[in-house]
Order: structure tokens, then C-alpha cells, then sequence
């Protein structure tokens, strides 16, 4: 009951004009910044904190957890109608809300985007109200060897991206590993990989210069070869009936976005976990618990639903051990944390006590922030579709311009530049010869945090492996670990066994 009193109290300031007034402007500022291949809810925070002095620190705050919130939203768009996703957290969004762009359902894929963040956003402030302070406890008991064994975890729910040849998608996932590796070492600060001797390497390799290559010039390049040169018009559309299809072919998955809403939550509250990894889990055991595992990457609304319900509920979860802890679960909570400080506000248990009003406005701006994104969101889709309609000629000029400047604004670097062509022409290749291209780019993305994680957790433990397994939480994920990695090939033998018995019978 206490609880809902203060909830009551935060609405009371999240609903006022000023607050309404910045949670509409920072969805629909995060909604574009989102979908800009090379932005993201990281810049977009970084690029509009100096704005928010111009308000109270309870409205300025409100006001970048709503272009968070937004950025999330978008983060779907480029990813559905251009495949090229345009940060971590929607590479998962691309595998199959791409493909249904691709056949026309692109009103669809985004339908079911929104709906799936919304749904996803929802259930997770929900979770976050009711469970912050046992929630934030149990993020304390998760150390390195738990961090492993989360991100393991992670890798062996999408070992099955590949489809039926796991050898390629394993060989995927190592070279994704291999290039995650390059730049200085994390502990000693030797250069590692420097290909060339070129000093841009000395800062590694960034997931954005990978997916942008090989999902955006990859794709033009593909698309050119297969329409031979002739011009190609999607064949997209969105109105009223197509909104009501799209509503009713989502109340089947229901199941599946409470499910990815819940592991979201619980996955972004781990700290340094964030949006990816819930996002990319998602999708993986989503394919795994399908009936039709065949489908996905082909085109199916529960691979869109999945990851985009897990991301969306993850980046609550995030705030979560930044308000309680003081420790930021995300990149982009490490702004907001930084924006706290800067307010004169000190994030951890006692602000639920000094700063009521504080908190609980900003807990009661994200039921809002929630439902004024996906308006916008569904208001906007009509106007992201009719881009499709252009013909490719145009489209793919406009697709390898976005590459581009995608690539080269967050650095401004003419070495990335140079990667992202390298990268679209190897992904070409590597997908002529059938070599599934997201196992490498989600390598890249969680590798460094598994390097981190499992060098943390041997430094600790003097160089003890069973560290990993004697922890209660990371024995329990290294076993479930160990289990989806071997499902690929306990499933033809407990069909054959299942057959045999029928047989028999």
C-alpha cells in the first residue's frame, strides 16, 4: 500500500505540464535518435544532457529517461526498414524484422516492434515498482564469475543462429571473438592485433564499423547482384486494416513477450549486463522453444517480439541499480548517473529516503514516457514505410550514404570508413558462401565482456577455474550453459528415440 502511495505522489509530478511537455519531446528526439545508424541512446543522452540544465533536475532527468526510452523504440526502425542496425541492442531486431521488410510486411515488423517494447516497458517499471529494493540486493551477489557465466550463457542461447550447420556458426562466433581482441590488452595495455602496424586499430574494432558493414553495404551489394541492376520497389504499405492484422497476428505471441519481458528485466539489472545480451538471450531461446525454429531469419514476428520486448524491459532494469547502488547497469545509465551527480544528487538506498519526490517521479515518468513512445512510434509508421517505396536505385544511395556517416560521426575517423567497406565486401562473400554473418557480430559485441569477465574472475581467484562452478549462480549458469550447447545434438536423438518407441509400439 505504501508503495502505491508514492506512486500516486510521483504521477502527481510526472503528469505535470512541464514534465508532459519533456517526456513528449524526449521520446520523439530519442524515437529519430535511435533510428539514425550510428546514434543511439548513448549519444543521444550524451548530446542532450546540456540542455537539461535549463529545467529542475527531477524534469531534466525525466527528460533523458524519455529520449532513452525512445531511443530504444527506434533503435528498430533502421534495423527493420534499411538492415542496419544501428546499435547493440537491435542487431537481434535485425535478423528477421529485415527479411519481413524485404517481403513487404515491413508495417507489420514495426507494429510489432512497437507493441513488443511497449509491452516490454510495461511489465518491467511494473517489476521495478514492486521489486526495487530485494532486486537491487540480489544484483549485489553477482560478481565476475557470474558475469562469465551470464554472457556464456548469452553465446550458447544464439549457437543455433546459424541454422542447421553449427560448425559455421561456431567458426562465426570464434573469428568474432578473434576480432573482439583487437587493441591493448585490458590488464597490461599491450597492443594486441594491430593488423599493419595501423595505428587505428590501437582502439579496437567497434560493433558499430561490423554491422554497419556487414548488414548496410553488405546488403546493398547482395540486393544489387540478386535484382541483376533492374529497379526494385518494396512492396510496403500500412492502414488501418493492416494496424488491426498486425494487433491480432501479436495476441499469439503473448506468452513470448512475457517471457523475454521478465528475462529483459532480470538480465539489464545485472550491472554491465545491459539491453544486448537480454536482447540477444531473447532471441535465442525464443528459437530454441519454437515449434518452427525453421522460420526464424526468414522472416518471423516472434524473432522481431522477442528481442525487441527483452531490450526494452532490460534498459529499465538497468536504472534500477543506478538509483539503488549507485552502480550503472548500462552505458547509458552511466550518463544519467553522471547527470545525477551533476544535479547534486547522490544515487544509493538512502535517495528512496532524502529524495522521495525525486525518485518516485522519475519511477511514474516511465509508465508515461511508455505510452507516449509507442503513440508516436504507430503515429510515424506510415511516413517510415513510404520510405521503402522508393526504388532501390534510390534507396541504396541513400543506405551506403547513411553507412558512411553512420561510421565515421561517432570517431570521426577515416580508418572506420575504410573497415566498414572491408567488412561489406566480407560479408558479401561470406554470405555467397552460406556463412551466417550474426554470430560474428554478436561475438564482437559480447566479447569484450567476456574477456573482462574472465579475467576479473582468475585475478580473483589466483588462477582457479573452478571458481566458475562452484559459486552457486554461475555453477547454475554454466549448467545451463552446458545443456544448450549440447540441444542441437541431443535433438535428433531424442526424435530417433521417439521414433523408434513409436516403432516398436
Amino acid at each position: 500500500m505504501e508503495t502505491l502511495v508514492h506512486l500516486a505522489d510521483g504521477f502527481a509530478t510526472s503528469l505535470s505540464l512541464l514534465n508532459i511537455t519533456v517526456i513528449v519531446l524526449g521520446v520523439t528526439a530519442g524515437l529519430f535518435i535511435g533510428a539514425m545508424p550510428g546514434l543511439g541512446s548513448v549519444n543521444g543522452v550524451a548530446i542532450l544532457l546540456p540542455i537539461t540544465f535549463l529545467v529542475p533536475p527531477t524534469s531534466a532527468m525525466i527528460f533523458l529517461a524519455a529520449v532513452y526510452y525512445g531511443a530504444m523504440y527506434g533503435g528498430a526502425i533502421s534495423s527493420i526498414l534499411l538492415g542496419i542496425p544501428g546499435a547493440s541492442t537491435a542487431v537481434a531486431t535485425t535478423f528477421d524484422g529485415r527479411p519481413m521488410a524485404q517481403q513487404g510486411k515491413a508495417g507489420l515488423a514495426l507494429i510489432a516492434a512497437a507493441t513488443a517494447s511497449f509491452v516490454g516497458g510495461t511489465i518491467s517499471v511494473i517489476l521495478f515498482t514492486l521489486l526495487a529494493e530485494p532486486l537491487a540486493d540480489f544484483a549485489l551477489a553477482f560478481g565476475p564469475a557470474e558475469e562469465f557465466a551470464l554472457v556464456v550463457l548469452a553465446f550458447t542461447t544464439f549457437v543455433g543462429l546459424g541454422g542447421d550447420d553449427v560448425l559455421k556458426t561456431l567458426a562465426m562466433i570464434l573469428l568474432g571473438l578473434v576480432l573482439s581482441t583487437v587493441g591493448l590488452d585490458l590488464i597490461s595495455g599491450q597492443p594486441r592485433l594491430i593488423f599493419f602496424d595501423m595505428p587505428g586499430f590501437y582502439s579496437g574494432i567497434s560493433f558499430l564499423v561490423l554491422a554497419i558493414g556487414v548488414y548496410g553495404l553488405g546488403e546493398v551489394l547482395w540486393t544489387i547482384e540478386e535484382t541483376r541492376g533492374a529497379p526494385k520497389v518494396t512492396n510496403a504499405r500500412i492502414g488501418f486494416r493492416d494496424l488491426i492484422e498486425g494487433f491480432r497476428a501479436l495476441r499469439r505471441t503473448w506468452k513470448l513477450m512475457t517471457f523475454s519481458s521478465v528475462l529483459g528485466f532480470f538480465v539489464g539489472l545485472l550491472p554491465a549486463a545491459g539491453a544486448t545480451p537480454a536482447a540477444l538471450m531473447a532471441y535465442g531461446l525464443a528459437k530454441t522453444g519454437s515449434k518452427t525454429p525453421e522460420k526464424f531469419g526468414k522472416g518471423a514476428i516472434e524473432g522481431v517480439v522477442a528481442p525487441e520486448t527483452a531490450n526494452n524491459a532490460a534498459s529499465t532494469g538497468s536504472l534500477l541499480p543506478m538509483l539503488t547502488l549507485g552502480i550503472p547497469g548500462s552505458p547509458t545509465t552511466a550518463l544519467l548517473l553522471g547527470g545525477m551527480v551533476i544535479w547534486g544528487l547522490s544515487p544509493g538506498p538512502m535517495l528512496f529516503i532524502e529524495q522521495p519526490d525525486f525518485v518516485w517521479g522519475l519511477i511514474s515518468s516511465l509508465y508515461t514516457a511508455n505510452v507516449f513512445a509507442v503513440i508516436v512510434n504507430i503515429a510515424l509508421i506510415p511516413l517510415f514505410v513510404y520510405a521503402l517505396r522508393m526504388p532501390f536505385a534510390a534507396l541504396s544511395g541513400v543506405v551506403i550514404l547513411l553507412c558512411i556517416v553512420g561510421g565515421f560521426a561517432p570517431n570521426q575517423k577515416m580508418h572506420d570508413v575504410w573497415l566498414i567497406v572491408a567488412f561489406g565486401l566480407a560479408g558479401y562473400g561470406l554470405r555467397k558462401m552460406d556463412y551466417p554473418l550474426a554470430p560474428l557480430v554478436l561475438a564482437l559485441v559480447l566479447g569484450p565482456l567476456l574477456e573482462k569477465a574472465f579475467r576479473q574472475a582468475l585475478i580473483s581467484s589466483q588462477g582457479d577455474l573452478a571458481t566458475f562452478v562452484e559459486r552457486p549462480i554461475s555453477g547454475a549458469l554454466m549448467g545451463a550453459s552446458a545443456l544448450l550447447f549440447l540441444l542441437p545434438a541431443i535433438r535428433p536423438l531424442w526424435r530417433r528415440g521417439v521414433e523408434a518407441l513409436k516403432a516398436a509400439q
